[in-house]
């Protein structure tokens, strides 16, 4: 068992915008912030849980809903869909067998769509935890989760 919610948000509570970065902290060790840590934060920031959920829910980054180990976001800039985003997208869904902003069953992955990550000389793109994966194509697609498998 990893650190309970007290001690990954602890740290936080006396740092200027230390909310934020305590959901960070959350964030990467659940790969979402549970409804018990936002609780939690709440308590340890003396702020309402409602406004604890303001913060969490205001920020795309954040997510406060069970999401997949490895968090696959697909580039929907427009370099990305000029590039073929779409069919890379398609793909995407085909092998996984959900539709973005979904988790596959057995929750390893969760397909998200975002803007931008700045790789836009090798388009189209996607991250998985953060990682880019440049110039993807759709034949691509089953090598690449493989290494995630």
């Amino acid at each position: 068992m990893g650190k309970s919610f007290e001690e990954i948000i602890a740290p936080f509570k006396d740092k200027k915008g230390g909310i934020i970065e305590a959901f960070h902290a959350l964030q990467k060790e659940y790969n979402f912030i549970p409804q018990e840590a936002l609780k939690e934060t709440a308590r340890i920031f003396r702020i309402p849980e409602a406004e604890a959920y303001g913060i969490a829910t205001f920020y795309t980054h954040f997510s406060i809903e069970k999401r997949g180990k490895y968090i696959i976001r697909m580039c929907e800039s427009a370099p990305c869909h000029v590039a073929g985003a779409d069919k890379v997208l398609k793909a995407l869904e085909s092998y996984l067998g959900i539709k973005a902003g979904e988790t596959t069953p057995d929750g390893k992955f969760t397909l998200e769509l975002c803007e931008c990550v700045g790789q836009c000389q090798a388009t189209p793109v996607i991250t998985i935890n953060g990682e880019p994966e440049l110039n993807v194509t759709p034949e691509k697609i089953p090598q690449i989760l493989s290494k995630y498998e």
